[in-house]
């Protein structure tokens, strides 16, 4: 099973990530975390706590609350437990300077939100057929 999560303060967008990925067949369990201080407070605890598990993979949108995307995503790449893990931007945004930032982050990808449950599906099943079938991912470090 994917470990997925979902940084993401909509929950419109959270519940159409969860019926993607249930659509599109793929097996995962998505934790959200509605702003970056709960993202950042959830892998400390999977650092923290043997019963945590770590994601597999995170989606992380940039305009959240209190701790915005880009510096959740700078945290990541500069915890040596996490830096390796795979950090997918999945926002509205598709300013070029949104992009570049992600992309000087160290962000896998930048991917524009879908504006369809059907499109969402359609990132479901290409993420999984990427990320999780073709890739070959570094282990997180113990």
């Amino acid at each position: 099973m994917l470990q997925i999560l979902l940084v993401e303060d909509n929950p419109g967008d959270v519940r159409l990530t969860r019926e993607a990925f249930e659509s599109a067949g793929v097996e995962t369990s998505i934790r959200a975390a509605t702003d970056g201080d709960e993202a950042l407070e959830f892998l400390a605890d999977c650092h923290d706590d043997d019963s945590t598990t770590a994601p597999d993979l995170v989606f992380l949108d940039l305009n959240l609350p209190r701790v915005d995307g880009f510096e959740v995503l700078e945290r990541i790449r500069d915890d040596p437990t996490f830096s390796r893990l795979p950090v997918l931007v999945l926002t509205s945004s598709s300013a070029d300077e949104d992009i570049a930032r992600s992309y000087e982050l160290c962000a896998n990808a930048h991917l524009t939100k879908p504006s369809s449950l059907d499109e969402f599906v359609e990132m479901a099943k290409t993420v999984e057929e990427f990320w999780f079938d073709r890739a070959h991912l570094p282990p997180i470090p113990a």
